[in-house]
């Protein structure tokens, strides 16, 4: 599988682009993203976006890519009325307004998408940021697409925007750790391929701790 990883502003959501055509979030800074992808591929062949979930720095900049691409935007169901929300997307933290956009497919629990090359994404549902928040798993590589579910080193979504639930996301956390993970590609921060399954033990035993859980 072939990764790239764009980051164009402090305060946006890394950008995936895997395979040369599919898009895994798209930050806020929509010039300097276009710029970098036109660096890698014809924007033209940019099939897919995929928003791990519905918060203004993983989606801002969706509509206009997908306009100058033509590529489709999926997002999990359950991300849509966030999607469109001033305070649950988040938008309103940063004085904008939130997309207006139709998603154009609504992503379930279990799909699987494949990006080529025999491989695929598998949609894991991991509510607790987000209802709707999502990972994709790529068996054949053992890559793990964590939105802001967890981060390398034992660090976890934040579960105090609208949406957010701490039981849910150690819930959604524990589902990730019965996964064969090589390298995780989070939302924010680094990419690593450093025992990625300890990393996402000890994520779960923070969420545990913080929130009270037994």
């Amino acid at each position: 599988m072939n990764v790239k990883k764009f980051h164009t502003g402090y305060y946006d959501a890394n950008s995936y682009l895997v395979n040369g055509k599919v898009l895994i979030d798209t930050g806020i800074n929509t010039n300097a993203l276009i710029t970098e992808i036109e660096k890698n591929i014809d924007i033209q062949n940019l099939e897919l976006i995929i928003l791990t979930h519905c918060h203004y720095d993983h989606s801002a900049s969706a509509e206009t890519i997908s306009k100058k691409s033509g590529a489709s935007i999926a997002i999990h169901k359950n991300d849509v009325e966030g999607l469109h929300h001033n305070e649950a997307s988040a938008a309103a933290a940063f004085d904008s307004k939130a997309p207006s956009f139709v998603p154009d497919i609504l992503l379930d629990d279990g799909e699987n998408i494949s990006i080529g090359n025999g491989e695929h994404l598998e949609i894991i549902h991991t509510p607790g940021h987000t209802p709707g928040g999502i990972c994709l798993y790529e068996p054949v590589s053992k890559s793990l697409f964590s939105g802001d579910t967890v981060f390398p080193q034992g660090s976890i979504g934040r579960t105090d925007f609208i949406g957010g639930n701490s039981a849910k996301i150690s819930e959604s956390i524990y589902k990730l750790t019965q996964l064969d993970v090589r390298t995780m590609y989070p939302g924010h921060g680094e990419p690593t391929s450093d025992n990625v399954k300890r990393q996402i033990e000890l994520s779960y035993r923070m969420a545990k701790s913080i929130f009270k859980i037994i």
